[in-house]
């Protein structure tokens, strides 16, 4: 686990937004086709999305979210939005650490379903707003939230720039957002092995557990699409986003970024 303070400064990929496409996976398709078919792919699997996780990641993806958590710094009087929290693990982790005020947020109405049923189930539900909200446009007034908190949902983004934007017009000042991701393998070792895992087992498992192995062939391809740590730091620090820090998990499969706003 390492943790290091962004000095890239190298062009953002941000440069490519003027293009008439955009990545879906492995493939491009019209920008504008990006969000119904991310919609697509949550609304098939969001009934078996928990299950799915702990077999994908063999557990360990709960070891990252309460790294994540902690990273927040749950406390009372801090109201926290968690963007692309589909079925709220992030959201019932800060307030089972004693946060404030949580508002649970999707573009995808079925994973939201799925969170606020657990949520009422967990008797936490008193303590959360649950909204579907695209985060390239998010309907909260300016400097509204002490945390703004995304796990494994930018990559699904058409419009990343926009998020990061959005965050920090949300964010109070002295406010800090936190991105849990899927980034690059530091290890070549590890690289081959994971590669066969992401492509190899994991369509598979997502035929056999949800009946969706095409679904799950996307997220494989979508983490390989999505910017690597130095580049996410920048495209962080161009947002207005200020002391940009990551922290590699698991030899870099996933990445903790930090960002203020000042």
């Amino acid at each position: 686990m390492t943790e290091q303070l962004s000095s890239h400064t190298s062009p953002s990929s941000s440069a490519d937004f003027d293009r008439d496409t955009i990545d879906f996976g492995y493939r491009d398709v019209p920008r504008n086709e990006k969000k119904p078919l991310v919609r697509q792919v949550f609304e098939s699997v969001a009934g078996k999305y928990d299950l799915m996780n702990d077999a994908m990641s063999l557990g360990i993806h709960r070891v990252w979210k309460r790294i994540f958590v902690t990273m927040l710094s749950p406390q009372p009087n801090h109201r926290l939005l968690d963007l692309a929290g589909g079925t709220g693990d992030i959201t019932f982790g800060w307030l089972r650490r004693g946060g404030g005020h949580a508002v649970l947020s999707d573009i995808n109405e079925a994973m939201l379903t799925v969170g606020r049923e657990r949520a009422i189930k967990a008797g936490l539900i008193s303590d959360i707003d649950v909204c579907v909200a695209d985060a390239e446009a998010l309907p909260f007034p300016d400097a509204s939230m002490d945390r703004v908190s995304m796990a494994f949902g930018l990559r699904n983004c058409t419009d990343k720039d926009a998020v990061l934007r959005e965050v920090r017009r949300v964010l109070k000042p002295g406010g800090r957002f936190l991105c849990l991701e899927f980034s690059r393998v530091e290890s070549p070792a590890l690289a081959p092995i994971y590669d066969a895992w992401s492509f190899q087992v994991l369509p598979r498992m997502g035929q056999m557990i949800a009946g969706d192995a095409e679904s799950y062939q996307y997220l494989a391809e979508s983490i390989r699409m999505f910017p690597d740590q130095e580049a996410l730091a920048l495209m962080m620090r161009n947002a207005g986003l200020e002391r940009v820090t990551y922290k590699n998990l698991s030899g870099g499969i996933v990445a903790i970024h930090s960002g203020w706003r000042l």
